[in-house]
């Protein structure tokens, strides 16, 4: 399964849109997870956890799809790319799912740096998601983890 979804980061195959699409949402939550250089592992679980529940993905099926996304994305990522599977395969009323699980995996650690709050930003201007539809994702993700609104971002 691993090499099926490395694959999918490599090949142009209109047929397995579906899978393209976990790959890169998930190449997206590493990058969000490893803005400060690491993915703890805390945000590793929260990825296992949102790929899972977002995708109806196996634990297994999970790690595969992690372990590509970070085998993938490790150096310089153009996380561009992912962004447009996403913008290419997905119509633009339902790219919220995207912003919700990196706010998740932002929020895994409890706490939101300044690094992940850009990235968000920027991820979601390239997903043509306003900045209200993102601050309303971010408010029901830390209502749905327990975390006090921490209105400055």
């Amino acid at each position: 399964m691993l090499n099926r979804i490395r694959a999918l980061f490599q090949e142009n195959d209109p047929g397995d849109d579906r899978h393209r699409l976990e790959a890169a949402a998930a190449a997206l939550l590493v990058e969000a997870a490893r803005t400060d250089d690491t993915i703890s592992a805390a945000e590793r679980e929260r990825i296992l956890d949102v790929t899972r529940r977002h995708f109806h993905l196996s634990e297994e099926e999970a790690q595969d799809l992690l372990s590509a996304a970070v085998f993938d994305t490790e150096g310089a990522s153009p996380y561009y790319r992912y962004v447009t599977v996403i913008n290419d395969h997905c119509p633009p009323d339902k790219r919220l799912w995207i912003i919700e699980m990196l706010w998740e995996v932002a929020y895994a650690d409890g706490e939101l740096n300044d690094l992940e709050a850009n990235l968000l930003r920027r991820i979601g201007g390239l997903l043509h998601v306003s900045d209200v539809e993102r601050g309303a994702a971010r408010k029901r993700v830390l209502a749905r983890l327990g975390l006090p609104d921490d209105s400055g971002l």
